[in-house]
């Protein structure tokens, strides 16, 4: 199964940190309280982040090798 990689929409993002929270590896951050960045390295691909946004832009998509 090919590895998945949290992708956030940085027009709709309104920072609420929703995702933040709950990511296991810390891998989500919001600088400067603008939008949510994910740090690729440190995404596992579980999901968690994507079905916590309330506005659903997270999406889950196949990593590049």
């Amino acid at each position: 199964m090919p590895k998945r990689k949290a992708t956030i929409s940085a027009r709709e993002c309104v920072a609420c940190g929703c995702c933040v929270k709950v990511c296991p590896k810390s891998a989500i951050t919001v600088p400067k309280g603008i939008c949510a960045e994910v740090n690729k390295a440190l995404c596992i691909g579980c999901g968690k982040c994507a079905k916590e946004c309330p506005a659903s832009i997270i999406k889950m998509e196949v990593a590049e090798p």
